[in-house]
């Protein structure tokens, strides 16, 4: 997965590259209604591209990939095509965790395991056990997320250690959240055209890029990718402050 020299963006010498770039992955559905297919060979198709976006990340050298695959409030959607979807992604974590493993990547979940049916979770537990000593690209998938849940959550965390409110900084918050250990993402991207959050990462994304494509999720691919690194690239981040 991880090519032996980093692949070039064409004509963007000089560029910056994100260490973690976030993915909202949206249009799955669109994407079947358009083929006048069901919903769930739209997320079916979705879930088949991931482990080419993952390779085309990893190719350019994008150190950390967190892919939004299931929210809390899609627990809200009909029960048949929530069914399905946990279904599709039991078995795409059986079938791609051995060749992600060989590849170098490590497996990360962000989100509640609990809810998940146990199947489900026995898969996602064995992948993260078997991949966590990789150093290669790390891969979060956050299946049942939502960003005010991990927040609150944390916040819990906090009251639990006894930490008196003089004590509680940032730091303290973001060390009990799901992404504790790895840096806050650098670009979130969504596909299908939307232009909102959707409840993610919504602590850790308070300074990150945006790139917003109108291309469906099972069509975004390596060249996609190439175009959103190079919108990235050719940013000037100030986090706040003004440029000298």
């Amino acid at each position: 997965m991880v090519r032996p020299e980093q692949q070039q963006l064409s004509g963007g010498a000089g560029l910056a590259l994100p260490i973690h770039v976030a993915v909202i992955m949206d249009g799955n559905g669109r994407w079947a209604r358009e083929r006048r297919l069901p919903r769930l060979a739209g997320h079916r198709a979705g879930t088949e591209n991931i482990r080419r976006v993952i390779e085309a990340f990893a190719s350019f050298g994008v150190k950390h990939l967190t892919l939004y695959a299931f929210s809390t409030e899609n627990w809200d959607r009909p029960d048949e095509e929530v069914n399905g979807l946990m279904d599709i992604l039991g078995g795409v974590i059986r079938r791609e965790t051995k060749a992600l493993h060989e590849r170098g990547a490590r497996l990360r979940h962000l989100g509640r395991l609990d809810r998940l049916p146990p199947e489900l979770q026995r898969a996602m537990s064995q992948a993260i056990e078997l991949t966590m000593d990789n150093q290669g690209i790390t891969v979060n998938v956050a299946f049942d997320y939502g960003g005010r849940a991990e927040i609150l959550e944390a916040i819990r965390r906090v009251v639990r250690d006894g930490i008196p409110p003089e004590g509680i900084d940032e730091a303290t918050l973001s060390s009990r959240l799901y992404t504790a250990g790895m840096p806050d993402p650098d670009l979130i991207v969504r596909t299908a055209g939307e232009m909102r959050l959707s409840n993610f990462l919504l602590w850790q994304s308070a300074y990150s890029e945006y790139y917003c494509t109108p291309v469906l999720w099972p069509d975004f691919d390596h060249e996609e990718v190439r175009k959103a690194l190079m919108a990235y690239g050719q940013r000037r981040r100030r986090f706040g402050k003004v440029e000298a």
